[in-house]
């Protein structure tokens, strides 16, 4: 029974002191509320207008002192209270490093890895060979530059001589041409004039010729040099004279033969002037 009591008293004083607690906490919020409140409003007062009116002053009455009541003062919120930091952790203490080694490759990462240098060694020699096959069409295309700008002067040449043995070739045949028609002129002229000595034998002047008129005949003859026609181109202008030559040339029948068989003419043109 005693213990039971004494259960009961200490529940008892303990609710008492559990409630005091609260209504001094209560107490302490709503004084600390009130305190807020208050100075929000004091500080943001509106301001009013004043009028100000100016007349005589009275007569001072006599000063009474009256006593001011007290201003309330305001309740003093409770400092807070400090709260202590809780303890910093502790650095973790460094790990210790562990060399991992790689696992070792496998048989396809090796056979790749061949495979893989195989084709860059491949490429590499490709590469080289190009380079080498390059070089080479450079130097063969260079040669043949060459060869061909050689063959190009060589030809060049050639053809400047060319040129030169025409040019010199066409000039001897010119000369030879020229040479040869001046030895037929020559051997023509002889062969004529030895027909117009002969022609000349035969001629009987007039007794009254006067001057040396030209008469002009052409003679169609054969080869063996027989006479078959005289036609007068040109009369000297003395008739006696012009039947004079005709007569003697028929009479001269046959003419003289050239010395070259190439010098033979059916048809000759044959001038005569008395004194020739």
């Amino acid at each position: 029974m005693a213990g039971g009591r004494g259960t009961q008293d200490d529940g008892s004083k303990w609710s008492t002191g559990k409630w005091i607690a609260a209504a001094l906490a209560i107490a302490v919020n709503f004084g600390f509320i009130a305190f807020l409140v208050f100075s929000v409003t004091w500080q943001n007062r509106k301001e009013t207008p004043v009028s100000v009116e100016l007349y005589a002053p009275p007569a001072p009455a006599p000063k009474v002192d009256t006593p001011k009541p007290p201003e309330p003062t305001p309740p003093q919120p409770e400092p807070p209270k400090p709260v202590a930091e809780p303890p910093k952790p502790l650095p973790e203490p460094p790990k210790p490093i562990t060399k991992v080694e790689p696992p070792p490759p496998s048989k396809g990462e090796i056979a790749l890895k061949a495979k893989q240098e195989q084709a860059e060694r491949a490429r590499v020699e490709k590469e080289k060979r190009d380079v080498e096959k390059r070089e080479a069409d450079k130097r063969e295309a260079e040669k043949k530059k060459q060869d061909d700008k050689r063959l190009a002067d060589a030809r060049e040449r050639q053809a400047r001589e060319a040129d030169a043995l025409k040019a010199q070739a066409d000039r001897e045949r010119v000369a030879a041409a020229k040479a040869a028609e001046a030895a037929t002129t020559r051997a023509m002229d002889d062969y004529i004039r030895r027909i117009q000595s002969r022609i000349k034998g035969n001629v009987a002047l007039p007794p009254d010729m006067t001057g040396n008129p030209e008469a002009v005949f052409d003679v169609l003859q054969l080869p063996t040099g027989e006479i078959i026609d005289v036609q007068l181109r040109k009369s000297s202008g003395v008739r006696a004279y012009d039947e004079a030559v005709q007569r003697a040339i028929i009479k001269a029948s046959p003419l003289p033969k050239p010395d070259a068989a190439d010098l033979f003419r059916r048809s000759l043109t044959l001038k005569f002037r008395p004194s020739d």
